[in-house]
């Protein structure tokens, strides 16, 4: 969503790389450029002035740091405003009583059902508690269906409705199926409007006071900009809103709206959704967003992922073999696996620092994720005992292998080498132990 915005803001800071110290004079240019960036990804025109006037005076105001260069400096300053400017801390979805009622309000096609069932399954798997879901929708009865299709393929609990209730009716009867069932959360799917209007405002507030919602959570679309703030302010002037889940934010948004949402709105952002896969949702991180715009990675998310594929048991596992040069295509296919499972390497890659500039002397290469499809496909190939052991692979093995996967023997050959390297880099890492990450260093800037 930022890749633009990260680039502009970059490409201007990166003319502070050289300069002996930040003065007014050779920053004045630069938050020019900055506003203008900001104002183009349609980002609430007061917010840019505060952001830049702290911004000013943190950067003139701020002691020189000898250990950092006046650009990694100002980046610095740069990401801790933009961090206040997203809200500063994450805020977490309120789910602490033994029955809580979340109700989720938008205006139509923002993604109000789908992520329904993405909080429902963040619910369970994150929180450890059970959700239940409802559709109160009875002007789009596919709403419905879409909702139960979406619970049952995830095992949900999904109350079904009688599309003849109207939608206090279908919540009283969801609410005591809920309380039949031991639902903890109940996630109230409510209808919405191609634009705001009284009647669907007077609805959602009856609908509100009747079930007391410890959340009400607004789905905005990434998409619409600053259009959607403005959503934003007028939900909230009648339901007092407790948060926003942005939706679409892998898509070619600006990122105007998940900057000027929480200082123009007040209410924090609890969500980002991604893509269309009921798992594709993110606890929003004010300053792990920032560090993305501004291409120094994001680590935490990154390592969060892992954990979500990859058990500790498993990766004692791996550790062990390859400590022992024990490290097999089998395992490198489990692996490729896990990968899939957290979105594949170029989603990966977007959470290491510096990706943006990696990313543009990748563009004349083949894909990542297309060379992987490569190699599973040859893996996939091979018998169980050449997976086990690739030096049986004589020269009729690998031919067979590259006509069953479609590809050259001279792929087969590049593979093998590339895999046995791997294997001897990995080995002699591991036996070293944690001091052979040390030459690394710290993560640097990006520039």
């Amino acid at each position: 969503m930022f890749e633009q915005l990260s680039d502009k803001f970059l490409a201007s800071i990166k003319k502070l790389k050289g300069q002996g110290r930040i003065t007014e004079s050779n920053i004045e240019d630069i938050l020019k450029e900055i506003r203008l960036s900001l104002l183009e990804a349609d980002v609430n025109f007061k917010v840019v002035k505060n952001f830049l006037d702290r911004v000013k005076a943190k950067a003139l105001g701020a002691e020189v740091l000898t250990s950092l260069e006046p650009s990694q400096q100002f980046i610095k300053i740069v990401h801790d405003e933009l961090t206040v400017t997203l809200g500063n801390e994450p805020v977490f979805l309120d789910v602490k009583k033994s029955f809580n009622v979340i109700m989720l309000v938008g205006l139509q096609g923002n993604g109000k059902t789908t992520t329904s069932a993405k909080i429902a399954l963040f619910i369970r798997q994150k929180l450890g508690k059970k959700p239940g879901l409802v559709s109160v929708d009875v002007y789009r009865p596919a709403a419905a269906e879409q909702l139960e299709i979406l619970a049952k393929q995830n095992n949900i609990p999904y109350f079904p409705v009688d599309l003849k209730d109207s939608p206090l009716v279908r919540f009283e009867k969801a609410k005591v199926w809920a309380h039949a069932n031991d639902v903890e959360a109940l996630i109230v799917d409510t209808a919405g409007r191609l634009q705001i209007d009284e009647a669907l405002m007077s609805e959602l507030d009856e609908l509100k006071k009747l079930a007391d919602p410890s959340e009400v959570l607004l789905v905005a679309d990434a998409m619409m900009g600053q259009q959607s703030v403005n959503v934003a302010q007028g939900f909230n002037q009648r339901l007092n809103l407790t948060g926003l889940v942005l939706t679409k934010v892998d898509g070619d948004a600006r990122g105007g709206a998940a900057l000027s949402f929480r200082e123009v709105t007040g209410l924090p952002i609890k969500f980002l959704g991604v893509g269309e896969k009921v798992s594709g949702l993110e606890v929003f991180h004010p300053d792990r967003l920032a560090k993305r715009i501004l291409d120094m990675g994001d680590v935490l998310s990154l390592v969060e992922k892992a954990q979500e594929v990859v058990s500790e048991k498993d990766a004692r596992e791996s550790a062990r073999k390859m400590a022992k040069n024990q490290f097999t295509l089998e395992d490198f296919l489990s692996q490729i696996q896990s990968l899939k499972k957290m979105g594949g390497i170029e989603s990966m890659l977007k959470f290491l620092p510096g990706f943006g500039e990696i990313s543009k002397q990748m563009k004349s290469l083949s894909p990542p994720d297309d060379e992987i499809k490569k190699i599973e496909a040859i893996i996939r190939s091979m018998t169980p005992k050449e997976r086990r052991d690739h030096r049986v692979l004589n020269a009729s093995r690998r031919q067979r292998i590259a006509s069953g996967s479609g590809t050259q023997v001279q792929d087969i050959n590049k593979l093998v080498k590339q895999f046995e390297q791997m294997q001897k880099m990995m080995s002699q890492m591991m036996k070293m132990g944690p001091g052979a990450m040390k030459g690394l260093g710290k993560p640097r800037m990006p520039f």
